[in-house]
């Protein structure tokens, strides 16, 4: 798969449903970028998040524009950029908040070895 490996960019409802609905059935982890264009940090840790991306092709990887995506954005009461929510099978399971590098990555590496512990 092309997608495997990359932070892949969400642009519609209903790319962001099909990308939950893959996530849900292949029972990987999601990790998605809420992100702003305007966002200094946000600018800031996408180079990371694309990194650690290549390194973890069992780990979904999406970025959504908060003022591309309001509706996505609103649905997951998001407030500030960047914010990283963490889902697994459809449910909220961990959120950083914030251009926390050391954070994320700890968030995802806990996650993502749950989540290959449990395939």
């Amino acid at each position: 798969m092309a997608e495997e490996g990359q932070v892949i960019g969400v642009h519609s409802v209903d790319a962001w449903k099909e990308q939950l609905e893959k996530g849900n059935a292949s029972k990987k982890l999601i990790v998605v970028d809420f992100t702003a264009s305007w966002c200094g940090p946000c600018r800031f840790i996408a180079p990371i998040l694309a990194e650690i991306a290549k390194k973890l092709p069992e780990v979904i990887f999406l970025k959504v524009d908060v003022d591309e995506l309001k509706i996505v954005s609103e649905e997951w009461g998001i407030e500030a950029m960047p914010t990283f929510l963490f889902l697994k099978e459809g449910k909220l399971v961990d959120k950083v908040v914030g251009a926390k590098k050391e954070e994320l990555q700890l968030t995802i590496s806990k996650h993502a070895t749950a989540a290959s512990a449990s395939a």
